[in-house]
């Protein structure tokens, strides 16, 4: 590892750690009604939605009607997405004459972009219409992104209010983040990447003429809109089938750079949100210490493996690290960098072959998602993930010294636990489960590209990245077969809301609580002692979890890849 290398790492948590606090400081504004430097221009815009929708600004929703409200919103996201892929063949903005997409595909896509997983059984380029991108994916990437981070406020508004049986209203808080955050950064970031030289465009897909006369056609279309939102919402569905690795969806190391920053900027801001709700901002950064802690340890695992490559590689005198599956304009470390972020945080987006990375650096990524995507997480969702965690950790401490457990002022107690343990169950019955069932069901056997543990990571990657509303694939893997389409579907749909309604629930409790003040037995929930417990807690409940499926992939490839044998 270069001392370039190092730097990119470190400028690159340094400009994330700066844009926390102002970031933090106007999206706190926003959810709160208050005046920001945008609202002469988009005030009056507001105001005529809630108009139009029959939306009262002054009243606030109890959690369950708050969650009946955003469930029932996605079902109409649902029914678009499905249907403008089903109509395809016959709406406009179609230059390539794309025909219908079928049942079990459609089903897939719309559950995936409901969900803010993003996952995708096909090729964008070669599936899907200007419309359907737009208005169909687009448009979702948008409405779900805004969801999570509208979940994350309802839960730091339980731990901020007291005796209050509201958490806000769902309508008001998803039209506050789509206009006043998501829209005029995504503006001004599609401005920026079709300078960088990424197309945006209706216009037909271009014929070219090879040096050897053959006809060539390349896709383009309106890709600067969709790219901006995918990576700022941390949805990750690419307008390309190669994702961030194609150079129209990606074209530059600066454009690289910025969109891995886009990827955690609102979800470490997110820490700075909840720090100044609950009156204490080093309550925020105490937890932007703990996602800190497991991300640089990630990060330096994944670079470490790709940049020693592997004995294969020495022995054919390869010695420059693992360069299988990464583009030449983005390198090892930046290549390294991005599967880390793009994992850690619920994006999805992958500018390079997960699957062609060493046994150890591909299981880094694995992990990420394995944890629950807690590290900066997906817009919002990693916020109420690891808020879910810090329940149980101050549990645990609360069991070490005898005390009912405290946290920012709220006594966490059985209710709060069971909820908290209920929603983080989710992910191993629905990532296990299925692997399961996709390592023995004939068909899906078939699907699998390598034999052996490589093959089995294919598997276990694919129900992951579902199960956790991640998107990213392992590659090598047929995933657009009937039985993946719906198993996976099955997986997102339950990984995504079986969570956010325990998760609903705790801030419903917490809300109504009374906030009691700091005694000399609180446990401090700012400094080095509880930021380790809440690592502890979140690796050893991942590794009594899924480290048998974990030694059954990755590990065990990386010992035979030690010893000469390759899958």
């Amino acid at each position: 590892m270069t001392m370039i290398g190092w730097l990119q790492i470190i400028l690159f948590c340094a400009i994330i750690v700066a844009l926390a606090k102002p970031l933090g400081g106007y999206m706190t504004r926003v959810f709160n009604g208050e005046r920001t430097f945008l609202s002469p221009v988009l005030r009056p815009i507001e105001a005529g939605i809630y108009r139009i929708s029959g939306v009262d600004e002054k009243r606030e929703q109890h959690w369950l009607t708050y969650t009946v409200a955003m469930l029932l919103f996605h079902v109409g996201g649902f029914l678009i997405i499905y249907g403008v892929m089903r109509l395809q063949a016959v709406l406009p903005f179609n230059p390539a004459g794309q025909g219908a997409v079928a049942e079990d595909l459609s089903f897939n896509t719309a559950v995936s972009f409901i969900t803010n997983t993003n996952w995708q059984n096909y090729g964008g380029e070669s599936t899907l219409s200007y419309l359907v991108q737009m208005l169909g994916l687009t448009h979702q990437n948008f409405l779900s992104a805004a969801t999570g981070i509208a979940l994350a406020m309802a839960l730091i508004r339980g731990f901020s209010r007291a005796s209050m049986r509201t958490v806000g209203n769902f309508w008001i808080d998803v039209t506050r983040c789509t206009l006043y955050v998501l829209l005029p950064i995504c503006v001004v970031y599609a401005l920026f990447l079709v300078w960088q030289g990424m197309p945006q465009t209706l216009g037909p897909y271009i014929e070219a003429t090879t040096l050897e006369g053959a006809k060539q056609t390349i896709a383009v279309g309106p890709v600067a809109s969709q790219v901006a939102i995918k990576m700022l919402g941390t949805n990750g569905g690419g307008f390309f089938n190669a994702n961030a690795a194609h150079p129209f969806e990606n074209p530059t190391a600066l454009s690289n750079f910025v969109q891995m920053l886009s990827i955690f900027a609102l979800g470490a801001a997110l820490t700075n949100v909840f720090g100044r709700m609950v009156g204490n901002q080093r309550q925020g950064w105490a937890i932007l210490s703990v996602m800190g802690v497991l991300f640089l340890a990630g990060v330096a695992i994944t670079c470490w493996a790709e940049a020693n490559g592997t004995a294969t590689l020495h022995a054919l005198g390869l010695t420059g690290g693992n360069m299988e599956g990464k583009e030449v304009r983005f390198g090892i470390i930046a290549s390294s960098l991005f599967a880390v972020v793009t994992t850690a945080a619920s994006c999805g987006a992958v500018n390079a072959m997960h699957d062609s990375f060493t046994a150890l650096g591909g299981m880094i990524p694995l992990i990420n998602m394995e944890l629950g995507e807690i590290i900066v997480g997906g817009v919002g969702a990693g916020m109420y993930g690891m808020l879910l965690f810090v329940i149980l950790a101050i549990f645990v401490a609360g069991l070490m010294v005898g005390r009912t457990p405290e946290y920012v002022g709220k006594k966490i107690e059985a209710r709060e636990v069971k909820m908290a343990m209920l929603a983080i169950l989710v992910l191993p019955l629905m990532i296990l489960g299925w692997t399961a069932v996709g390592v023995v069901y004939p068909t899906a056997v078939a699907s699998m590209a390598n034999a052996g543990p490589h093959g089995f990571t294919e598997v276990l990657y694919a129900f992951t990245s579902a199960a956790g509303n991640n998107g990213s694939a392992f590659a090598g893997l047929t995933g657009n077969t009937f039985f993946y389409n719906l198993t996976l579907a099955s997986a997102m749909f339950v990984g995504r809301f079986f969570m956010i309604v325990p998760a609903m629930a705790i801030a419903g409790s917490l809300a109504e609580k009374k906030s009691i003040p700091a005694s000399v037995g609180t446990f401090p929930t700012t400094g080095g002692l509880f930021v380790g417990l809440v690592v502890g807690v979140i690796l050893i409940m991942g590794g009594l979890t899924f480290f048998p499926a974990l030694a059954l992939g990755p590990i065990v490839e990386h010992l035979a890849m030690n010893a000469g044998n390759l899958f």
